[in-house]
């Protein structure tokens, strides 16, 4: 929940930094507000010292701009101290591009001795802001000087495999879109967790309450009778506790009881757990606290999800008995509505990092939640499990641009169309998580395959789907009476078909970027296959010379290029390729001209990458006529000497 507090230190201690500040001392405020884990008090105190000891200069940072510099002062010790703990406080409170400039700076500065880890977390800053190849040769440096802890060694070799994964991502992203949600659901707080019922909308917001006088995260409604005005949530008689929150809202069956995150700071630690409030005389009534099963003393309980049919409860918890960090865990709950146990996920669905925000579909038995443990683009990044038989499914990252290089959490579907969702973000900020609409475009490629001098559908085809860059094949299947294929296409990476029967010459071809869509399919021109009988053989049409010439025309070479993608689509196959004449002229010179026509065209097909081996030239002249060259009454028959002078290939092998 860190980055629900963050807006709040943003929004209200700035005032708060300006009155208790001591131009004197800024770096014993900016030791006492990083103690405290306040790192955006802390980043504000020691840009002071910064300032006081002329760090400010961030000129010659790659990718950040900053003030000129004046003349070094201070100790070097001191220097190096100002520099890293400045670059810390930003990195986090998860400002990543100022932690970047800061870590260069101490790396830079040749104070990287003293603080050995200011290189990785510059490569982690690097990869936040996707400047994944600069960050995976930070990252390897480091590992390959660094000498201390383990764990940091294997953090750098995580963080390489999601800039890795990120490049990919970013490359060839799904065919979704993602665009944060304006007026009324944005504000200048943090606006997150959006969950739908009857058409009314509950989300959590720390924009400013007028009556408190102050940012607090808040439950907000918006009736859909009143589309355009966002109402907070008041809870009847609750606690005066101090800068008391409530956010993470989750409705039961009937929609009558609220599950909530409600928490508060009690001294320097902050108090969370998971309450319910029922619905009743037009009011919500005082939170109540879930039992130990759900609020394990001394730890925390966070971000409710009750199922549809209102019997389980989904949420977070730090508590024993966990991977490690936030953890998934689900409860049963009884019919008043508390927890009668609870269970940890286990070590499939959570890591040794942090989980958060789940979302079970119940029909599809879909859970959607958010890790930090997983290979993925950075920051917390949305995952898909199934619960098959009691045994969750290994988590996928559901991919860019659901996913971004910050934070991305509380997933919703819309309850008006299957193919748009919500979820935050803090992709656009540096500090806050907004609510973003997405709208889902991957669709079903379709089509037919059919016999091209037929054109019936050829069942028994066998169509494989195709990734053209690494050339595995993701589905094959084999097509049925109607001779339809159909395959998902999820993201804009190439693709290609495979057509294949026996008989018939295979064909391969690019998957269309576009074309006419019906119910979320797109229906590509359908496919024929030829069909070929070995020692038989089969025309090419439109092969043309000049006069009393072997030399192709234009033309020709273009008809030509469809064998070649013949002879490239069918590896297996050696091929004659002959050149026949009408019957004016001699044996010998019809020999002699078919043979350098045939020639010709196999020189054009060998020079376009087919290898020789595969296909050679036979003229035979005027010896294999296929129609009369003069007719019955002996006149001549310029129709059949057309029929005759012809090119073909004939398939002699098949290996």
């Amino acid at each position: 929940m860190k980055k629900t507090f963050i807006t709040i230190l943003i929004l209200i201690l700035f005032k708060g930094v300006n009155a208790q500040y001591s131009k004197d001392n800024p770096r014993a405020y900016g030791d006492k507000a990083f103690s405290n884990k306040d790192y955006y008090e802390a980043a504000f105190y020691y840009k002071k010292a910064a300032e006081g000891l002329s760090l400010t200069t961030l000129q010659a940072i790659p990718y950040h701009a900053g003030e000129k510099s004046t003349k070094k002062v201070g100790k070097k010790e001191d220097r190096a101290y100002i520099c890293y703990q400045l670059a810390e406080s930003y990195r986090l409170y998860e400002n990543y591009l100022e932690a970047e400039g800061w870590y260069y700076k101490v790396i830079n500065e040749n104070y990287e001795a003293q603080y050995p880890l200011s290189r990785l977390w510059y490569g982690v800053c690097l990869r936040a802001n996707q400047h994944f190849d600069d960050a995976i040769k930070q990252l390897e440096q480091f590992n390959t000087a660094y000498n201390g802890d383990a764990k940091y060694k294997d953090l750098a070799q995580k963080e390489i495999r999601n800039c890795h994964f990120a490049k990919e991502q970013y490359q060839y992203p799904l065919l979704i879109d993602v665009e944060k949600l304006k007026d009324p659901f944005a504000s200048d707080g943090s606006d997150y967790a959006l969950i739908q019922r009857d058409g009314n909308s509950y989300f959590t917001s720390s924009r400013f309450v007028k009556n408190d006088k102050k940012h607090l995260n808040r439950i907000y409604t918006i009736a859909k009778d009143k589309p355009g005005t966002p109402a907070v949530i008041d809870f009847k008689n609750d606690e005066n506790k101090k800068e008391l929150e409530y956010g993470t809202p989750s409705l039961n069956e009937n929609g009558k009881r609220m599950y909530l995150t409600r928490w508060y700071k009690e001294g320097n630690k902050t108090l969370h757990g998971i309450y319910y409030s029922d619905w009743s005389n037009n009011a919500w009534s005082t939170p109540k606290k879930l039992n130990s099963n759900v609020n394990a003393d001394g730890f925390n309980a966070i971000q409710p999800f009750v199922t549809v049919d209102g019997k389980r409860l989904f949420f977070t918890s730090n508590k024993p008995g966990g991977q490690g960090g936030d953890d998934i865990w689900v409860s049963d709950l009884d019919a008043t509505g508390d927890a009668v146990n609870s269970s940890n996920l286990g070590g499939i669905i959570n890591t040794a990092f942090d989980e958060e925000a789940p979302y079970y579909d119940q029909l599809s038995k879909r859970l959607i939640y958010s890790s930090k443990g997983f290979i993925g683009l950075g920051g917390f990044d949305f995952f898909e499990s199934f619960d098959q038989v009691n045994k969750w499914t290994t988590p996928k990252n559901m991919g860019y641009p659901m996913n971004s290089a910050k934070d991305d959490l509380y997933y919703l579907p819309n309850q008006d169309d299957a193919n748009k969702f919500y979820i935050s973000s803090d992709r656009e900020s540096d500090c806050c998580l907004g609510l973003f609409g997405a709208t889902d475009k991957r669709h079903v490629l379709s089509g037919i395959v059919f016999d091209c001098d037929t054109h019936t559908p050829l069942a028994g085809a066998k169509v494989s789907f195709i990734d053209s860059l690494s050339k595995d094949t993701i589905k094959q299947v084999v097509v049925g009476k109607t001779a339809r294929y159909s395959f998902d296409v999820t993201t804009k990476r190439p693709y290609s078909l495979r057509l294949e029967k026996a008989g018939y010459f295979a064909k391969n071809v690019p998957v269309p970027a576009s074309g006419k869509m019906s119910n979320d399919t797109l229906y590509n021109p359908d496919i024929c296959l030829q069909a070929f009988t070995p020692d038989k053989p089969i025309v090419i049409n439109n092969i043309l010379y000049d006069f009393n010439k072997a030399t192709l025309r234009p033309a020709s070479k273009l008809v030509l290029d469809t064998l070649v993608t013949v002879l490239q689509d069918n590896p297996k196959i050696k091929v004659e390729l002959s050149a026949h004449t009408d019957s004016i002229g001699s044996d010998k010179y019809n020999d002699k001209l078919s043979q350098a026509r045939a020639q010709s065209c196999v020189d054009y097909i060998i020079s376009k990458g087919i290898n020789e081996t595969r296909i050679y030239a036979k003229g035979y002249g005027k010896r294999k006529p296929i129609a009369h060259n003069s007719l019955p009454n002996g006149k001549d028959n310029p129709a059949g000497r057309q029929l005759n002078r012809r090119t073909e290939f004939t398939v002699l092998k098949l290996e």
